[in-house]
């Protein structure tokens, strides 16, 4: 029986990995300092005999004496209102953090999958987004601690892979949303579900003509399973290349929900992409994964867990 270990387990999307490893019958080692994670989206695996949980700070090093198959570095606030509220707490994670992982993975000779983000790419100057473009990122901006952060993250995998032939892939996820989002922590799908169910004004940000790639997270589980256990050492783009702008997005979950909300306009935060669509050819070609789930199946999905939760 295989032993993978996932940090950021009790994330939203550590803890669907955490879920997907269990019905794999996978012993499940859960690593959370639920900072941003929380114990309610590992509560359904806590009696299930194959799943632990570890409450750890990944700037210690972490000694474990059992035998690890695979390390899943997912632990890393996502959203940029956490981010930018604890930015050397998501710098730590994803220097010192991977390292004492990458440093665990060679201990245990394991397989190390890193969680990049196509934030790595910045505001970018091309689209779609190709992993050989080296992106558009202002290295001082108040976004900069989650950018270089996972930037850095990537050189260190890959130096890790180079000089310790380290068995390592990266990932960089785009727009990925369901269940277990946190209603208020920045995204815009869960803002806007929020702001719709509660009759609210749906933010928008600039005007609205800005875009995102929106991948269900059942698609994004798949593609990340299909990358850890491929020959694959480069960066793999995941995520949905359909883009839509903010308004087709909230006109979209307006329908849906029978909402009577309106739409409201604010001024776009600093550094904030105007485009974003990932170019998965890799994926397609390499792994044979890409999404299946379209958006208004998605949202439907998702809309009815935040109406449950």
């Amino acid at each position: 029986m295989k032993t993978i270990l996932i940090t950021g387990g009790a994330g939203f999307i550590g803890s669907h990995l955490c879920e997907f490893f269990l019905e794999k019958k996978f012993n499940v080692i859960c690593v959370d300092n639920f900072v941003t994670g929380t114990k309610k989206n590992i509560e359904p695996f806590l009696k299930n005999p194959l799943f632990q949980c570890i409450t750890h700070d990944l700037k210690q090093p972490l000694s474990l004496t059992t035998s690890i198959e695979y390390i899943l570095h997912f632990a890393c606030p996502a959203s940029p209102i956490d981010y930018q509220k604890i930015p050397l707490e998501t710098l730590h994670v994803c220097s010192l953090g991977t390292i004492n992982m990458l440093e665990l993975a060679k201990q245990k000779n394991a397989v190390f999958l890193l969680a990049s983000t196509s934030e790595v790419y910045g505001d970018p100057a091309i689209s779609p987004q190709p992993e050989s473009y080296w992106g558009n990122v202002n290295p001082n901006g108040v976004r900069s601690c989650y950018d270089e952060g996972k930037r850095y993250a990537e050189a260190e995998t890959m130096a890790f892979h180079r000089v310790h032939k380290l068995n390592t892939k990266i990932v960089r996820i785009f727009n990925t949303y369901g269940s277990r989002m946190r209603k208020n922590d920045g995204r815009v799908i869960p803002a806007f579900i929020s702001q719709a169910l509660e009759n609210k004004p749906l933010t928008i940000f600039g005007n609205g003509n800005q875009t995102r790639s929106f991948c269900y997270i059942d698609d994004l589980i798949q593609g990340i399973y299909a990358v850890l256990m491929s020959d694959t050492h480069d960066p793999i783009n995941l995520g949905n290349p359909h883009e839509f702008t903010m308004k087709d997005l909230a006109e979209k979950i307006l329908t849906i929900t029978g909402s009577k909300s309106t739409l409201t306009f604010c001024p776009l935060p600093e550094d904030d992409p105007k485009q974003r669509k990932p170019d998965i050819t890799k994926a397609k070609t390499l792994l044979y994964w890409e999404p299946t789930i379209q958006l208004s199946e998605g949202l439907q999905k998702t809309i009815e867990w935040f109406k449950e939760n």
